[in-house]
């Protein structure tokens, strides 16, 4: 998981829970999303690579392209 690309449907931000589509096994699934750096934050549509995974559904994401 870690190293991943996926696509932000729900913004990334300080004091927002956002939302990560990934692909996963030939599909796409969603994932509660936050920001590795404290205060960032991420626009719907946006780009990232997950930084760190903790199961089940929760990732840390950063933007892919700066």
């Amino acid at each position: 998981m870690v190293g991943e690309q996926g696509r932000v449907t729900g913004t990334v931000g300080p004091g927002l829970v956002g939302e990560v589509m990934v692909r996963v096994r030939g599909g796409a699934e969603a994932f509660l999303a936050y920001a590795v750096e404290p205060g960032e934050r991420i626009e719907r549509g946006t780009v990232v690579v997950i930084m760190e995974y903790q199961p089940p559904r929760t990732v840390y994401v950063t933007s892919a392209y700066g």
